[in-house]
């Protein structure tokens, strides 16, 4: 028990804390492992010497179990876990899920709805002078007004709704280390309220004060973007546009101002230095149960942070941002030397990786340069020439992974941008005769259809047609048994059910069921929940056709997954809504 953070006050008191300095209260089972967020901020705010407890997913219908370590010194830190607690909560048709991945025997129904909010406001009732502060996916996907799919509306920014002080937003190591810092030498809020990377509320008199000689872009307010979907759209681009000038951003909701600090520039040293922290990569030992989430990613080791591409369905540049952030392989190494010590390890490392696996030290030759890449996509809709592509790293790192003592199999099961892959064929051959992907390459072409490609910001059809074609020649000639498995995305915005069938036909001639198809869901401020939302396409203010129905997305879905019985029978028992030949579908291949 003395390894882990406390989860309980006889625990605090057995490392002689008699009273905690911060508390993390959180939707996920407390694992002490660098996937889990809660466990990384702190671990790493124990190592500046705060003395932290975790309160993990305690009951919202009874206020005791928020009591359980007492009142922090300095202020409470509230996520949602590692995912959305409504994604977590549902799936993409709001039906409710069946296991929850993040709780101790996957058992449903551990995390309340709106988990931040939830969880704040109780905290606030209970101890009203304690600072609050909002970190995780949730807060920073939440952190303006933003369209809500689950309650099909635009809602307040989660700051007003939860009654926090702060937003701690994308990467938070950085931030949470200075607010703590700052509290415990007794700092006002105005002088935090200078830290880059988070997000705080002003009333009018305090936003002409604090803001009266800073460079700011506003934003459309709340009663603008909740009442017209056109003035959603200006939000959604001023945004985009904002994040990536590294602008100050404020939106006005009412009287009060939500304001958002530039992001923190994080490097190299930063993550070596977090992944160095003494991480159990186990789940607290009270817990009898396995912990889904952590079986994929206990052995995992996480090789950069970030990602060069802007896919509007994904959460990826709002959350970690647009440039790569890669750690040494010296550190790299000696984590995966730690990690064959450790009492878990079999001899496979299951990944090292980050986002995509591939953008390992790839590097943008300008992106220093001030105003470069304002207006400027690093790989879409080509990859930009400023982008520097050398697989030689990663491959130079797998292969001494490789070499270490006890490690039999390494993979990089994050997967790989096909379209970077090509600019090397000898990397695509290397990754296959290094085995490095376990028989079988998870790729996400996402669809075939070009107009709802460019509605993804995803590179034509075609790419991956090319690419499908150089792997499948290299592995004949290597004579390996490898395959490459594509994720595609149902009922995403642009897609008509017409197209859901051209989709479900080029799966068919594949010849195999494919599990990796995901329906559609709108993440709070991305780019394809404005489209889903407003009914334009992510680029301009074209409309397109959305799929918004229960039958519909459901129907798109069972079209190409036509081999599940479940699937079939719903496709004969709507037949009459679709114009095609089922009898064509359902028709073996020759």
């Amino acid at each position: 028990m003395d390894k882990f953070l406390p989860i309980t006050l006889e625990e605090a008191i057995s490392k002689g804390w008699e009273e905690l300095d911060v508390i993390i209260v959180t939707g996920d089972a407390y694992v002490d492992h660098p996937s889990f967020g809660s466990a990384v901020i702190g671990r790493i705010l124990e190592y500046y010497g705060f003395r932290v407890g975790i309160i993990s997913q305690p009951d919202w219908r009874d206020k005791e179990s928020f009591k359980i370590l007492g009142k922090p010194r300095l202020f409470f830190g509230i996520t949602a876990g590692n995912v959305d607690s409504l994604v977590a909560n549902y799936t993409p048709n709001k039906r409710r899920r069946k296991e929850d991945a993040y709780t101790p025997g996957g058992i449903p129904g551990k995390r309340p709805d709106r988990a931040t909010i939830v969880y704040s406001n109780i905290v606030h009732e209970i101890y009203p002078d304690v600072p609050i502060i909002l970190g995780g996916l949730e807060a920073s996907l939440r952190r303006f007004s933003h369209y809500d799919f689950w309650d099909d509306k635009v809602r307040h920014s989660i700051i007003l709704d939860s009654r926090a002080k702060v937003i701690v937003y994308g990467m938070g190591e950085k931030q949470v280390v200075e607010i703590a810092k700052n509290l415990a030498l007794g700092k006002s809020w105005y002088e935090i309220y200078m830290i880059p990377g988070i997000v705080y509320v002003l009333n009018e008199k305090e936003f002409n004060e604090l803001l009266r000689d800073k460079d700011y872009l506003i934003l459309p307010s709340f009663e603008e973007v909740s009442q017209d979907k056109d003035r959603y759209f200006d939000f959604q681009m001023l945004l985009l546009e904002g994040v990536k000038r590294r602008k100050i951003l404020v939106q006005r909701d009412g009287n009060r101002y939500i304001i958002q600090n530039p992001p923190p520039i994080y490097n190299t040293q930063d993550l070596d230095f977090i992944y160095s922290l003494p991480f159990q990569r186990l789940p607290h030992p009270s817990y009898r149960d396995r912990i889904p989430a952590l079986e994929t990613v206990m052995t995992s080791i996480t090789s950069h942070r970030g990602c060069f591409g802007s896919c509007t369905f994904c959460s990826l540049n709002l959350h970690q941002g647009w440039q790569v952030i890669s750690r040494s392989e010296e550190a790299i190494l000696e984590e995966a030397s730690r990690l064959t010590k450790h009492k878990i390890f079999r001899g496979t490392i299951n990944d090292v990786g980050g986002p995509t696996a591939n953008m390992y030290k790839l590097r943008c030759k300008i992106y220093k340069v001030p105003g470069s890449c304002a207006d400027r996509e690093c790989l879409f809709p080509d990859i930009c020439k400023n982008l520097e592509i050398d697989y030689s790293h990663q491959l130079k790192l797998l292969k001494k992974i490789k070499g270490i003592s006890g490690v039999k199999h390494i993979f990089i099961a994050s997967g790989i941008r096909y379209d970077l892959a090509l600019k090397d064929e000898e990397y695509i051959k290397e990754i296959i005769k290094g085995e490095y992907i376990g028989g079988h390459l998870s790729t996400a072409p996402e669809h075939i259809k070009d107009h709802i490609l460019e509605i993804m910001k995803k590179p034509k059809f075609e790419v991956y047609e090319k690419f499908t074609s150089i792997f499948e020649k290299i592995v004949r000639r290597l004579g390996s048994e490898t395959y490459i498995i594509p994720y595609f995305i149902s009922s995403h915005p642009g897609s008509t059910l017409k197209d859901a069938w051209d989709l479900a036909m080029y799966v068919k001639e594949l010849g195999y069921y494919l599990e990796q198809i995901q329906d559609y869901t709108p993440l709070p401020l991305t780019p394809a929940s404005c489209a889903f939302y407003t009914g334009y396409h992510t680029l301009r203010k074209e409309e397109i056709y959305v799929a918004k129905s229960y039958e519909e997305r459901r129907l798109q879905r069972a079209l190409v997954q036509y081999r599940d019985a479940k699937n079939r029978e719903f496709l004969i028992r709507h037949r009459d809504k679709i114009p095609f030949s089922l009898e064509k579908l359902f028709k073996k291949n020759n």
